[in-house]
């Protein structure tokens, strides 16, 4: 096991636990108390953790990672939108990468009427929602399985996408900034998004308005690599998260609003239920936006609030 994977196993315990002894530390990294006890220091060095005589506890004021039956029940309305409107920019017989999360999760869901799609994903919970998608070929990653979100992590899955290359990846994540991107609470999830980022020529986040202005422990995906971000629409007293959509927006992100009101961009995407053919994107209404050229990815307008 490496030193990092090491160290992230001791942060879940005492997350997990508030306070854990070195004795159980090292049996569950499976190494010697030396070795465990030199981690301590240093995630201590880091301000992660706190050590205490025989053990590690958690530092004052550090919040818990949220867990995935909490994620599930947070903001399930707006996922959904999300997920929606985010399943529009996906094509026919494309490849992608998604990764793990509950907005991924919905997201693959809607993807399993896409034909001719390949998925790749480190999520279980994304695999399980494509895996009776008979027109869908779903390629997981190798690695260690994350209980806490049902995720593998680790070397095991970075180095099984070297050399990939796909369209796009999907991603989402505990925070998102325009100063800083998207970020995570958790470093060996981290690790592995940034390997999916390294995969795709453009990258799409997902991330509903609880995430907007939130900062979290490490940093994913920088602002000026993130193509598209799809939300949705901030409550009217939340200038947070109006403040920080305008902010991407004039560093260069498209973002797509879903339930925007009318005066909203709509995303120049075929929407479910709509069709592509080549005079444009067609519905029951007719002709809805115009066919983006062949050498372009299909563009999602930017949301400009004044």
């Amino acid at each position: 096991m490496f030193a990092a994977e090491r160290r992230q196993l001791i942060l879940e315990m005492v997350r997990a636990n508030g306070a854990v002894s070195l004795r159980e530390l090292a049996r569950v990294v499976q190494t010697s108390e030396v070795t465990v006890r030199r981690d301590v220091r240093a995630l201590e060095a880091e301000g992660l953790l706190d050590r205490r005589h025989g053990g590690a506890v958690l530092p004052g004021g550090f919040t818990r990672e949220s867990g995935f039956p909490q994620k599930s029940l947070s903001a399930t309305a707006e996922k959904t939108a999300i997920a929606d409107l985010a399943a529009a920019l996906v094509e026919e017989g494309e490849a992608i990468v998604v990764g793990a999360g509950t907005t991924t999760q919905e997201l693959a869901r809607r993807l399993a009427r896409v034909p001719g799609l390949t998925v790749v994903t480190n999520s279980l919970l994304v695999a399980q929602a494509l895996a009776h998608a008979n027109r869908v070929e779903v390629v997981m990653t190798g690695g260690t399985l994350r209980g806490s979100n049902y995720a593998l992590v680790g070397s095991g899955a970075e180095q099984s996408l070297q050399g990939l290359r796909v369209s796009r990846a999907f991603l989402s994540g505990s925070g998102l900034t325009a100063e800083r991107g998207l970020s995570t609470s958790n470093m060996l999830s981290a690790s592995v998004d940034r390997a999916l980022v390294q995969a795709a020529a453009e990258v799409v986040v997902l991330a509903d308005h609880t995430k907007l202005g939130t900062d979290t422990m490490f940093q994913t995906v920088p602002t000026d690599v993130i193509t598209h971000l799809v939300t949705d629409e901030p409550p009217a007293h939340d200038e947070r998260a109006a403040t920080e959509l305008q902010a991407l927006a004039d560093q260069g992100v498209q973002i797509a609003v879903a339930g925007a009101g009318a005066a909203a961009p709509r995303p120049e995407v075929p929407l479910p239920g709509q069709r592509r053919t080549r005079a444009g994107l067609r519905s029951a209404a007719g002709t809805l936006a115009p066919e983006p050229l062949p050498d372009r990815p299909a563009r999602v307008a930017d949301l400009r609030r004044r």
